[in-house]
């Protein structure tokens, strides 16, 4: 029975994309060792997975050996990376050599806008030179107006604000003076109120030991009546026996 042509495409089926690489990995290495027999060759065969899984037939000894030898008798190899280095080391030298142009025309520049080597310039240069000067003052002297526009903006803000803060603290100011004058005035009116209590009662009359009940008390001496047990006690003061003579002495201390 002939086999039909396999069309070459990758297997999306999981289970036989591995059975395939099973089946023709044995095939290839089979292969291979009968190449190497038949030939008397040195052959070597290496494979990775999807999966990143090393599969290798090598018909000498060791692998490394294999391969360093492909590395000495490779011609290709060493030619294409001298090949690539020189292209590198030229393509560097290169760009150094456009920078360092372009350092030394600023450098030149520089110094013929600080008014240096001068004498090799032509008159067009000298003009180029010169608009490029206005140019650039033009810009300072714009941005120059700009930062002072915005630090008197500034200032102004701050002034509005500290003449709002002074407003608010002279208000507070006058509602603590008009608080204090009216503690003043609570206090004097109260003080007045105490000082006519006070006379009030200094203008009342008082009653005294010895006035009738009927009687109001008055500067007239006349309506005195001093009471009965003093009477009775400086009517015996008066008697002249010594005993009186001491009562009296000690009524009168």
């Amino acid at each position: 029975m002939v086999r039909g042509k396999v069309e070459m495409k990758k297997i999306e089926n999981k289970i036989n994309r591995q059975v395939t690489l099973a089946k023709r990995r044995k095939g290839l290495f089979k292969k291979a060792y009968e190449l190497s027999v038949l030939c008397d060759a040195e052959v070597a065969v290496i494979v990775f997975s999807n999966r990143g899984r090393l599969s290798e037939f090598c018909s000498s000894s060791s692998m490394l050996k294999t391969i360093e030898k492909y590395e000495k008798n490779s011609n290709a190899a060493p030619d294409n990376t001298v090949q690539i280095k020189e292209t590198q080391l030229m393509q560097s030298h290169q760009q150094y050599l456009q920078l360092k142009g372009r350092v030394e025309d600023l450098q030149r520049w520089q110094r013929n806008i600080l008014g240096e080597d001068l004498g090799s310039l032509s008159c067009k240069d000298l003009d180029q030179l010169e608009k490029q000067l206005d140019t650039t003052l033009k810009h300072i002297r714009s941005t120059r107006t700009q930062i002072t526009i915005d630090q008197l903006s500034d200032l102004q803000r701050k002034e509005k604000m500290l003449s709002e803060a002074n407003k608010d603290l002279w208000c507070k100011r006058e509602e603590g003076k008009h608080a204090t004058h009216q503690v003043w005035a609570t206090g004097a009116n109260v003080q007045s109120q105490g000082h006519e209590f006070f006379q009030a009662l200094q203008l009342q009359p008082t009653l005294e030991i010895g006035f009738e009940s009927d009687q109001i008390a008055g500067p007239s001496a006349s309506t005195y009546l001093p009471p009965r047990w003093l009477a009775r006690d400086r009517l015996d003061f008066c008697s002249p026996s010594p005993e009186n003579e001491i009562g009296e002495v000690r009524y009168m201390l």
